[in-house]
């Protein structure tokens, strides 16, 4: 059987498929910073001729900022697209790491062997799995299973300022029946993961402000209007006493779980305890008719990530500020209209707005939320070739953060987006000392072969 030979192949070439993985990660490909622009087209270089070696048509796409990486590839029945970026995130603060970022490493640890260095999990090391496993098919067997074709971004890190226009540009090159996204990681360890429903996002500053100048608490205290007490309050108000948010019309659009996620969810091997307890929490402060895990994957929230006004330095002065400010952010599932709720966020603002206070506002985007359709058949048999792979059955699962990528292939491409990684929760990414695990180095290898081959049988 073609597959058990593939197989065979990536165990027997576990060595090489890391010393390749350790060099693309020695390449400084930091998007944020212009100095590393000619690093960044070093790693789009090394991944052309990669994808040029294992066959693929492919090609470095300039763009305002960091190149574009494009590759296609022949094949029968279903035509993915695989996307992955190949910038990493800064690595300050350069005196918490343990060694070099950019000197890659194999490891010893008390959880097994992970390599170490920037980029290893975010994402070089997760897009690496994917080309690893196009190059066992091919070793193998001459071919790809199915059609393939590669979409590497250089900005993901710097916000993606380039990626939009590129899709409107190449509308007809880059369409595809389905589209494989690498950047995500696993609900537990053992338990692979396809992540169907991405939250959308809300950002909004505001600042209220009062008298013309902060003023001497001991001179107007009491009949001068404080603006942190204003805002104090409707920021208060933003919620009930059930942990439920309480702008008009908030919940519209907010689905119910499907009956097979839900179940799903509930078989988890995941623990609210043991996931608040790592960061010194244990009671779950969301909505109290849902679960810790429906909180994070499946519902909308609203919090303050910023509050600020007065006199801050050390020491006391006493005084009633001018100004008070707040950031606050709105995490959105479903269908929820991200400008509905900024306005209903605005409109909440004023109407706890006293008189002899204004109130002015700063827009910080606004994206719905992007919910994959898992009826497309090649959702079953990635989560089939995942089960035969791993100890625990895939799932379907939810994310509680943003990745815009997805909703960018629905609605510029039409293209559904199926979010498989196997990255985990310790990884560090973003951080000092960041990691991928050997063994989902290893198994995402094997679980991209196994993935081809299900769509070529099942979703073709």
């Amino acid at each position: 059987m073609s597959l058990d030979s593939v197989l065979a192949h990536i165990d027997a070439d576990q060595d090489k498929a890391q010393d390749r993985l350790l060099d693309l990660l020695r390449i400084q490909s930091i998007s944020t910073d212009s100095a590393y622009k000619q690093d960044c087209d070093k790693a789009a270089n090394w991944l052309v001729e990669d994808l040029q070696s294992l066959g693929f048509e492919a090609s470095k796409r300039p763009t305002p900022g960091h190149p574009m990486v494009i590759g296609h590839q022949d094949g029968n029945g279903i035509h993915v697209t695989f996307y992955g970026h190949y910038d990493v995130q800064p690595v300050d603060p350069l005196e918490l790491w343990d060694n070099p970022p950019f000197e890659p490493a194999i490891e010893d640890t008390p959880n097994g062997k992970v390599i170490r260095g920037r980029g290893s999990s975010d994402d070089k090391g997760q897009l690496m799995t994917f080309l690893e496993a196009c190059r066992a098919w091919k070793a193998v067997t001459g071919t790809l299973p199915v059609k393939v074709s590669i979409f590497f971004e250089g900005e993901e890190e710097s916000g993606s300022p380039s990626l939009v226009p590129f899709l409107k540009e190449n509308v007809e090159e880059l369409k595809s029946d389905i589209t494989l996204i690498c950047d995500t990681g696993m609900v537990t360890p053992k338990t692979p993961s396809i992540v169907t429903m991405l939250r959308g996002l809300v950002g909004q500053q505001v600042t209220i402000t009062g008298p013309s100048k902060d003023l001497h608490s001991g001179m107007f205290g009491g009949p001068a209007r404080n603006p942190i007490r204003v805002l104090n309050k409707a920021l208060a108000a933003l919620h009930d006493e059930n942990g439920a948010v309480t702008l008009p019309g908030f919940y519209e659009g907010v689905p119910e779980l499907p009956q097979q996620v839900a179940e799903q969810w509930r078989n988890l091997d995941w623990s609210a305890d043991s996931f608040l307890g790592d960061v010194g929490l244990s009671i779950p402060a969301g909505e109290k008719d849902r679960s810790a895990i429906e909180q994070i994957w499946s519902r909308p929230t609203c919090d303050v990530n910023g509050i600020w006004g007065g006199y801050t330095g050390e020491g006391s002065k006493t005084v009633i500020p001018s100004q008070a400010h707040a950031k606050v952010s709105f995490r959105l599932v479903g269908t929820q209209d991200p400008h509905k709720i900024r306005a209903a966020f605005q409109d909440h603002i004023r109407t706890h707005l006293p008189a002899d206070c204004s109130v002015d506002f700063i827009d910080y985007g606004a994206a719905p939320a992007s919910n994959m359709e898992i009826t497309h058949p090649a959702f079953e048999a990635a989560r089939t070739a995942l089960s035969d792979e791993w100890e625990n059955d895939g799932v379907y699962v939810g994310c509680g953060g943003s990745i815009p990528i997805a909703g960018h292939f629905q609605k510029i491409l039409g293209t559904e987006s199926m979010l498989i990684g196997f990255g985990q929760d310790d990884d560090q990414i973003h951080s000092p000392n960041e990691k991928y695990d050997l063994r989902s180095f290893h198994k995402g290898i094997r679980s991209w072969a196994r993935i081809l081959d299900s769509l070529s049988r099942n979703a073709g």
